[in-house]
């Protein structure tokens, strides 16, 4: 008869123990990096979404501002007040200003110059910050990506592609 020692057993579950220890925590991060990409996009196309919206009903000039888009942009709230996470590498975006802030119904927090209009420098820019949390550092999961609109609907990003989530 043939059988395994209870040491051989051991041996196998702590080998198995040994690879979760390092799988299950990259596992993890790779699905938080793909929510967040998700996010990202999803905010690309709010944004053109509601841009597009506009355009039809309204017409486009160089003087068009975002905050002529807002009311076209699905979001929970806005506020002029707090701050968001910045790109990689950087501290944090005040909301207020000429920037306001949009709680998204996904939790995340777009941040958009609402005063420029497209013909002062041909794009608005923004910033998504897609756990909507400041987390008050320069590092670290659910910094913020920033993307361009364009006079002609165009999307473009993420600009600062540094992000350690977002892979284009």
């Amino acid at each position: 008869m043939m059988g395994f020692t209870l040491a051989e057993l051991l041996i196998c579950l702590a080998i198995l123990g040994v690879i979760a220890a390092f799988t299950i925590p990259k596992i993890l991060i790779a699905q938080q990096n793909a929510g967040y990409t998700a996010i990202f996009k999803e905010a690309q196309g709010t944004v053109a979404s509601a841009y597009y919206n506009y355009a039809i009903q309204n017409g486009f000039t160089t003087n068009t501002t975002f905050g002529a888009v807002t009311p076209y942009l699905n979001y929970v709230s806005a506020t002029t007040s707090g701050n968001i996470d910045d790109v990689q590498g950087a501290g944090s975006w005040g909301c207020g200003g000429t920037r306001t802030c949009f709680k998204l119904h996904n939790g995340a927090v777009l941040n958009a110059v609402v005063t420029l209009p497209f013909g002062t420098t041909g794009t608005i820019q923004f910033y998504v910050d897609p756990d909507g949390v400041y987390s008050g550092t320069t590092t670290g999961p659910g910094k913020s990506q920033d993307f361009y609109l364009y006079p002609n609907g165009k999307i473009s990003g993420p600009v600062h592609g540094n992000a350690d989530w977002y892979i284009p």
